[in-house]
């Protein structure tokens, strides 16, 4: 997410100091740095570009299935050939900004807010969007014994995930449409903004220290199954019900020097997405086992099965919401208006989707002319 000035930086936010603010995606869950891939090569295989490997980042969190399935299901690996895919995940979004820009990853799986971060504090030199890969998943839950309807909403604590993240960004401007009014920098006014991490934000509600939070799949789902009820889906304010999520980035000296590597991991998300709303079910399961390969714990079925059910997966970048997004956040005073003109290079996605004879996305004007 584009960033804050320097008073909104706060140092226990990990890298924030060094990325303009708007900046968590979608809160995962799982360690910072993973990479044991055990998908087999077929025989005769040939590295793609001489490359020994290509290192891809993601969370492990429900509205990254699609990174999820691909790799549980060996689909990047078959994709790349002899070329190895090795695996890091995260859980802030920063740390994996950081390490593409290090060149500890090469493609990573990310929400839209440290997408745009990335791309304006390089001047447009660090990343491009080179996919999308989900939508939704994002939902107001809150405590039925205190908010029975969306104007009692007014006067309570509600929880994001973080100071500018995305969903810290469609509540405030959620709670500006309602006429309320709210200090985006400490969060307080008509309503009180609670910065929450999604991993604490659960007790956090079953002790009532907050009455509700904006926050996305799987949090919203635990909450749920804490005894909240989903007051509001973020889904429901969007034209057609869609707004990116995650998308899929990449460092561009990867891009420029390896584009053979690059759609290859577009082919395996573009099977993986299409094996996803094929087989929902089987997807959801793999997507959980490798969810607690990665986290050591998988969901519980009351939490993973709306959790699933309230992400779509796409190919498409959704770039008009993102566009959107970054206007919600320039509004809230959180951001200066940012240059987001070729942040999308949907090139080779388009190329990969003409292939599958699947019709080209667009990149809403902010693509590489």
């Amino acid at each position: 997410m584009p960033a804050l000035n320097s008073p909104l930086l706060r140092r226990s936010i990990a890298a924030l100091a060094a990325l303009p603010l708007l900046t968590l995606a979608a809160c995962g869950y799982g360690s910072d740095a993973k990479s044991n891939e055990t998908a087999k090569v077929a025989a005769g295989a040939k590295k793609i570009d001489g490359l020994g490997s290509v290192k891809i980042g993601y969370f492990p969190n429900v509205t990254h299935g699609t990174a999820l399935v691909g790799r549980e299901q060996g689909l990047f690996q078959k994709e790349l050939g002899a070329t190895k895919a090795e695996y890091a995940t995260f859980n802030a979004g920063p740390s994996e900004i950081e390490a593409l820009n290090s060149g500890s990853i090469d493609i990573g799986w990310i929400g839209p807010s440290p997408a745009i971060n990335g791309y304006t504090k390089s001047d447009g030199k660090s990343l491009k969007i080179i996919g999308g890969s989900a939508s939704g998943g994002v939902k107001l839950v809150v405590d039925p014994k205190k908010i029975t309807s969306l104007k009692d909403v007014k006067g309570k604590k509600i929880a994001t995930p973080q100071l500018g993240n995305t969903q810290d960004v469609a509540f405030l401007n959620w709670a500006a449409e309602q006429g309320w009014k709210v200090d985006p920098q400490s969060g307080k006014g008509d309503v009180t903004v609670v910065r929450s991490d999604n991993k604490v934000t659960p007790d956090a509600f079953k002790a009532g220290s907050i009455d509700g939070a904006w926050v996305p799949e799987p949090t919203a789902s635990k909450l749920v199954a804490e005894g909240g009820k989903v007051l509001l889906d973020e889904s429901s304010l969007w034209p057609g019900h869609k707004f990116v999520i995650t998308n899929i980035i990449v460092r561009q000296a990867f891009l420029k020097e390896h584009p053979k590597a690059v759609e290859a991991v577009l082919k395996a998300s573009v099977e993986a997405n299409k094996w996803i709303n094929a087989n929902p079910e089987r997807a959801k399961q793999a997507a959980n086992k490798q969810l607690a390969d990665d986290s050591g714990k998988a969901l519980p079925a009351d939490v993973l099965d709306p959790a699933w059910k309230s992400v779509q997966f796409t190919d498409d970048p959704l770039a008009a919401t993102l566009d959107t997004e970054s206007a919600h956040a320039v509004k809230a005073g959180l951001l200066k208006q940012p240059d987001l003109k070729g942040i999308y290079d949907l090139t080779i996605l388009n190329k990969v989707l003409k292939a599958e004879g699947e019709s080209p996305v667009d990149a809403a004007g902010l693509g590489t002319s």
